[in-house]
């Protein structure tokens, strides 16, 4: 089920939610599942207020929100557990780089080009890059389509973006459906 995208907004994007009482169902659920946690109780009184709160506040912001994407959630999960695989192994890489002799590290700048200009997609492909230890920064050059990488250590550049394309914005781009625009 897809809906035509909003004036301004990449003209290929991922099967979009249409806006109702229940369109950012994963908001919604977290909300109403925060509220539990905050309240300490699953008393009637605190499962309403959080069916409510899970209903209203998107509701109240969904000007803000936009409308929500579908998500493939399969892929989503692959992800997740890819990245906190690569959090915790480049944290010991980083830990030995850093504890060893200083003429070892090789910092570089590089130019990891977009597939696409979804704005989610690219937002949460520099998020995961500086999670990442080992990669310092991230810039998103949407003019130019790039996102520029400070690494910490580098001995191989066409590699390493290799590497965040297929590991990281391969992914992102099966979460949300979409097609690449720009192949590289």
């Amino acid at each position: 089920m897809s809906s035509e995208p909003n004036p301004g907004t990449p003209a290929v994007v991922g099967a979009v939610r249409r806006r109702g009482w229940f369109a950012h169902p994963v908001l919604s659920v977290l909300l109403a599942a925060s509220w539990l946690a905050l309240s300490h109780s699953l008393a009637l009184v605190h499962l309403i207020s959080a069916a409510l709160i899970g209903l209203i506040v998107p509701r109240l912001l969904r000007a803000f929100l936009g409308d929500a994407e579908y998500i493939h959630w399969p892929s989503a999960w692959r992800l997740l557990w890819v990245v906190l695989k690569d959090i915790v192994l480049s944290n010991i890489a980083v830990a030995r780089l850093v504890l060893g002799r200083i003429d070892r590290i090789q910092p570089a700048w590089i130019q990891v080009p977009l597939a696409t200009k979804h704005h989610r997609v690219n937002a949460l492909l520099a998020m995961i890059i500086t999670t990442t230890p080992g990669t310092v920064s991230a810039v998103i050059d949407e003019d130019r389509d790039f996102i520029l990488v400070h690494a910490l250590n580098c001995d191989d550049a066409p590699a390493m973006v290799d590497d965040i394309k297929t590991r990281y914005e391969g992914a992102l781009l099966r979460v949300f459906r979409i097609q690449p625009e720009n192949p590289a």
